[in-house]
């Protein structure tokens, strides 16, 4: 793959440059994401805040986490789509929700690990061997500090969001 690579909106208003690749790629299940989706998931690509450049006219709004958390989005002022997710008290990690559709990127943006699968509609599978996590903050935490590796706190990171 070779980077730098492109993505827009529906309308073409905003627009991005990805330089590198998601840092982890997850498909949230729980009910928020359902909404925001309008389908079983919604698929977030965690993104190093100094590796992507956004163009366009963004609009925002921000909602409280059930952890407390505020959770803010970025979207597009003309089509909608929306374009990322953000901590609003850390904004080095991006979680985009606009991907590219060029099918020489989508392997990019396969999720690594389906999340809050208690949550998950009755009628979806979730494809034999992908990894599962549980809604269980307690349970999911101590599952990731026993992982430990270079992205564990990719996982910390995003639990809040989501």
């Amino acid at each position: 793959m070779t980077f730098p690579i492109e993505a827009s909106c529906q309308c073409g208003q905003v627009s991005y440059v990805l330089k590198s690749a998601p840092l982890k790629v997850f498909a949230c299940h729980c009910s928020e994401c359902q909404k925001l989706s309008t389908s079983p998931f919604s698929v977030t690509a965690m993104v190093d805040a100094n590796d992507i450049e956004f163009s366009g006219e963004l609009g925002e709004w921000r909602r409280k986490a059930d952890s407390g958390n505020i959770n803010g989005a970025k979207f597009c002022t003309g089509c909608g789509n929306r374009i990322y997710h953000f901590s609003p008290s850390d904004m080095s990690i991006i979680k985009l929700k606009l991907k590219p559709i060029a099918a020489d990127t989508a392997y990019l943006f396969e999720p690594q690990v389906h999340v809050w699968v208690s949550e998950k509609q009755s009628w979806y599978e979730i494809r034999k061997g992908s990894r599962r996590l549980i809604n269980n903050r307690k349970v999911l935490f101590k599952s990731l500090s026993r992982q430990g590796g270079e992205n564990s706190h990719l996982f910390r990171f995003a639990l809040p969001y989501l």
